[in-house]
């Protein structure tokens, strides 16, 4: 039996941001409000990454420009990993340098050959404003890599190069999501 709520359950879905959308090429602001609005945007930022089959998101994928993510996802042991950072900081990424395929819910469809470490170490803190450090190896780092980026304002294909990037931003540009503003 399961204890506690299941992360999401009381949220909203919220609509996605997508690549070339000015708040996801944007730093995020720091949060200082620990309060009820953060609480709710992290559930509403469940439902959504639920709802859009992703393992992590970001807050400025729903178009809130603040330091927050979600994720629930995999190590290289298979241990399912789930939780949010608040004011999340990569502090380690380090070991093996491994190219895999990244894709993500901003890019809908689409993947690249993205390099990322395959360890991380990201500190920062939960809603109530306790601090928290996540550790990942595998995958799960390459998830805190990633959401650590959108709060930096950079998607995967700002890390890809030569004709992969290339070719990402030719298929983003093509896609029928796409605004018309892709970056190049």
């Amino acid at each position: 039996m399961r204890h506690g709520s299941i992360p999401g359950a009381s949220g909203r879905v919220r609509p996605l941001t997508l690549l070339g959308e000015t708040v996801l090429h944007q730093s995020c602001a720091q949060v200082t409000d620990f309060g009820p609005a953060l609480a709710r945007l992290v559930e509403d930022m469940f439902a959504t990454m639920y709802a859009a089959q992703g393992v992590g998101l970001a807050a400025n994928q729903v178009g809130e420009g603040m330091r927050v993510f979600v994720f629930d996802c995999e190590d290289d042991d298979d241990v399912r990993h789930v939780g949010h950072v608040v004011n999340p900081r990569l502090v380690e990424a380090d070991g093996e340098v491994i190219r895999g395929p990244e894709g993500c819910l901003s890019l809908p469809g689409l993947e690249a050959g993205t390099p990322r470490f395959d360890h991380a170490r990201v500190e920062g803190f939960d809603v109530d404003g306790a601090p928290v450090v996540i550790h990942g190896t595998g995958w799960f780092a390459r998830c805190l890599q990633h959401e650590c980026d959108h709060l930096e304002g950079r998607t995967y294909t700002e890390r890809v190069t030569g004709w992969r990037r290339r070719k990402v931003l030719r298929q983003a540009a093509k896609a029928s999501w796409a605004s018309g503003s892709v970056p190049s």
